[in-house]
């Protein structure tokens, strides 16, 4: 499609969704290995924007045509008594972990990757937000939306770091992903730890900057299919976030299992 039409597009649409390996189960229906298998799937979203890149790359060095991932997100079975068509599902702390991986991915990739759109908006797939008559209410991956704010404009910044390795039998992901950027002076770091049994060390420094650690935000909790209700809309939010340890400027964050966690510093 490049070689033939990339001189007439301004953009290429690529879709790619996260499903259970197996077949599709209820959201709220999962163990710890559909929570690797989902994750691991996620991740994938890496392998197929460097592949896409790299095909545009030769046809289009200048970098003119915009890739655009306008359809991602997790796929479930339906909730029972719900219309199968309308594709309404629950959210869990498992899809707040899937919206964050794939925000790191995308930061990853600014120089090809210009929009990305998660599938839906409100009750269908990975939703912020579900609906029942006048009820409302936000789910974990509209909480990771709202967490990740600070990184909106900001200019993306180089992170290295241990990964370390989360297995699950003879298989294997990272145990932590990591994002940062920097905006007006200041910089934000963005840390999951994928394991869904072990806390993690996340050690990093920030060179060339006079800067101290000022706040910080996680969501977690102990249940991995820890959702919200009309019941209970906030069972699983953000809260306060100060496990950072200042050791000379090296930091070290106490990362808790399953958490997406939003670092501030100034």
């Amino acid at each position: 499609m490049m070689r033939e039409a990339g001189n007439k597009m301004d953009g290429l649409s690529l879709h790619c969704y996260t499903r259970p390996r197996s077949k599709l189960i209820s959201a709220t229906d999962i163990d710890e290995q559909v929570w690797f298998d989902m994750l691991k799937t996620t991740l994938k979203m890496d392998e197929l924007i460097t592949r896409h890149t790299a095909i545009m790359d030769k046809y289009d060095p200048e970098k003119r045509v915009e890739l655009i991932v306008d359809e991602w997100g997790s796929w479930y079975k339906v909730e029972e008594g719900t219309n199968p068509g309308f594709l309404y599902q629950q959210n869990t702390l498992l899809d707040s972990l899937i919206a964050a991986l794939n925000f790191h991915i995308f930061h990853n990739h600014t120089d090809r990757v210009s929009m990305t759109n998660i599938a839906q908006t409100v009750n269908v797939l990975q939703s912020p937000i579900l609906t029942e008559g006048e009820k409302i209410l936000l789910t974990p991956t509209y909480h990771v939306f709202e967490m990740f704010t600070p990184h909106h404009d900001a200019m993306a910044l180089s992170i290295d770091f241990d990964a370390g390795v989360y297995s699950m039998g003879e298989d294997s992901i990272p145990h932590i992903s990591a994002s940062a950027s920097t905006k007006d002076g200041k910089v934000f770091v963005s840390l999951v730890n994928l394991s869904h049994k072990d806390s993690v060390n996340a050690k990093f420094d920030i060179r060339g900057n006079n800067i101290k650690f000022k706040n910080g935000r996680i969501l977690t909790d102990e249940k991995l299919n820890a959702h919200n209700t009309f019941e209970n809309s906030n069972n699983i939010v953000p809260c306060e976030f100060d496990s950072v340890i200042d050791n000379n400027g090296e930091y070290v964050v106490e990362l808790p299992k399953a958490s997406v966690v939003v670092l501030n510093f100034e």
